[in-house]
């Protein structure tokens, strides 16, 4: 019997995921949590065989809790699901260990298609993330994929208008830290204003343009 931990925030989501799951796999053991905090819990007291994630959860978010599960249990395989196209986020999950990256806007198939291939060892790739990774090089790296993962988080969140008090509050954060980040980032990306930061953004596609 397979046993699988979901998280995920929204409960419609989670019931609708244990849907297809249970449909495909009777008698799979399904475990639902809420947030990274939970699910990096539950993967330090028990064993499973695969961790569903999304990548979008309050407090600790789904690539955090996949870098600590990988610490706990580097063999445990995660397959992380978010709203986010997979050039904005793909690379980075697969990079911190994740064994495959899906939209959620994703055919319920194709969940089981990657849950199967996951089960067995392998990785779940699409075509487009597979050439993603291999034109990625030092040479034609984008700028904004040299900030840290909290780094591009806060990145998206300035960029989208939120000040840092207001991230502060989201990610739990002291307000100094968030400052700190923010500092890096512009030196980072030779920005100076938070202006710039959401031309940047909107440029590279990261987020779509707030003005329209």
């Amino acid at each position: 019997m397979k046993r699988i931990i979901l998280a995920d925030d929204h409960s419609f989501v989670r019931l609708g995921l244990v849907q297809i799951l249970t449909d495909e796999y009777p008698t799979v053991e399904i475990k639902q949590v809420s947030d990274g905090e939970s699910l990096v819990k539950e993967v330090t007291l028990r064993n499973w065989d695969l961790v569903i994630s999304d990548l979008d959860m309050p407090g600790r978010n789904g690539l955090e809790a996949l870098q600590q599960i990988k610490l706990i249990r580097p063999d445990l395989p995660v397959l992380i699901l978010s709203i986010y196209t997979e050039d904005l986020y793909a690379v980075r999950v697969l990079k911190a260990g994740a064994s495959g990256y899906m939209n959620k806007n994703a055919a319920p198939e194709e969940l089981i298609t990657a849950v199967q291939r996951i089960l067995t060892g392998r990785k779940y790739i699409t075509p487009e993330i597979a050439e993603k990774l291999l034109m990625q090089t030092e040479i034609n790296k984008n700028l904004h994929e040299v900030l840290s993962n909290r780094e591009f988080e806060i990145f998206k969140m300035l960029a989208l208008g939120k000040t840092t008090t207001q991230i502060a509050d989201e990610l739990f954060l002291a307000l100094t830290t968030v400052s700190t980040h923010r500092h890096r980032i512009m030196e980072k990306l030779g920005l100076r204003t938070n202006s710039d930061l959401t031309r940047y953004a909107i440029a590279n596609q990261i987020i779509s343009d707030i003005s329209k």
